[in-house]
């Protein structure tokens, strides 16, 4: 709730400067006003109204479009004073406004929403601990774009100094997901350390995006049904995964070591799937053209067959799951034909 009104208040910091520019510009127009109407009374025309009111107010050197008596004389001193203090006043205002650090802080947040709202096809990642800034790292390193979403403000520093985009507020809040831009996402991370708020979270983002995919931890072994139930795609439990990651180490270190560093000509390599859907431009090309660079490991036929190492001529279909290993900029490739 706290970082919710915070959220708030917000405009007010950036409105506050604005308003008083807006009021001083307004002012130095009717001290223009008030001098050109002023000198006109003193038997000026309008243009050499004009021409003293500029240069008294801006003080830039003085020639006389006529001869000035005392009562002109008067009036222009009066113009200059106003015109000097309402420039001053501007220039306090300026230099207010960008020392400000609220206003930078404003500012950075405009830039960063606009930057959000742009994306399309990202990742949200709720919560910024030590889950979720792991999680960064990875997307980070794969070029897939994020936002992270965090209530504990104390985080602020160090998302800006990972240099990721973010929203202050509560995750499962329908605000904070529809600012990370929920509706154009391709996938939520739900890595909030209370099993209960991740099941609402899910449920949240679900109503929002129906198509959403949806990976949430689950701290308990009793809350992965309740995730699933949410609407989770998947449910990864720390404990349980550390557990098996243990016993694999164990009985096959070798293979497991492969998958975790595992190199092709110094590059680091992956695996991948590549979902087949219907209307897909991949839809009937034979695998050696579409795998290029990448070598396809498992063919998921749509009808539940499964073929290993699949040969080159194998032709792609609707509902087919492609199993891929290669570098990332290969698999990378195939992903944009598939766009």
């Amino acid at each position: 709730m706290t970082a919710g009104r915070r959220t708030r208040r917000r405009p007010t910091g950036v409105g506050r400067p604005a308003r008083r520019l807006a009021l001083l510009l307004i002012a130095i127009l009717l001290v223009f006003s008030y001098g050109v109407v002023g000198y006109m009374l003193l038997d000026f025309g309008f243009i050499d109204a004009l021409y003293m009111t500029a240069l008294a107010l801006t003080t830039a050197g003085f020639t006389p479009a006529g001869d000035l008596d005392g009562a002109a004389k008067v009036f222009t001193v009066t113009i200059a004073v106003l015109g000097v203090s309402a420039f001053l006043a501007v220039l306090g205002v300026l230099t207010t406004a960008l020392t400000d650090r609220q206003f930078i802080t404003n500012a950075r947040r405009r830039r960063m929403d606009k930057r959000i709202e742009k994306l399309r096809g990202h990742h949200v990642i709720c919560a910024y601990g030590r889950v979720g800034r792991t999680v960064a790292r990875e997307l980070e390193g794969e070029g897939v774009p994020f936002v992270v979403i965090d209530a504990k403000e104390e985080l602020e520093g160090q998302m800006q100094e990972d240099g990721v985009l973010y929203i202050l507020g509560d995750p499962a809040s329908p605000d904070s997901l529809r600012r990370a831009g929920i509706e154009r996402a391709r996938a939520l991370l739900c890595a909030l350390d209370s099993d209960a708020a991740n099941v609402y979270l899910a449920l949240t983002a679900r109503s929002l995006n129906p198509g959403l995919f949806i990976v949430a931890r689950a701290g308990e072994p009793g809350s992965a049904e309740l995730l699933f139930r949410a609407g989770a795609d998947r449910v990864i439990s720390p404990y349980v995964t550390s557990g098996r990651h243990m016993a694999l180490v164990s009985l096959r270190p070798r293979v497991v070591d492969f998958f975790e560093v595992v190199g092709l000509g110094g590059k680091r390599a992956r695996l991948d799937e590549l979902s087949v859907e219907e209307g897909s431009p991949l839809v009937g090309k034979p695998l050696g053209e579409v795998c290029g660079d990448a070598v396809p490991l498992l063919l998921q036929r749509g009808s539940g067959e499964v073929v290993a190492n699949p040969a080159g001529g194998e032709h792609l279909a609707p509902g087919d799951l492609l199993f891929l290993f290669g570098e990332p900029a290969a698999l990378r490739e195939i992903e944009d034909s598939d766009a």
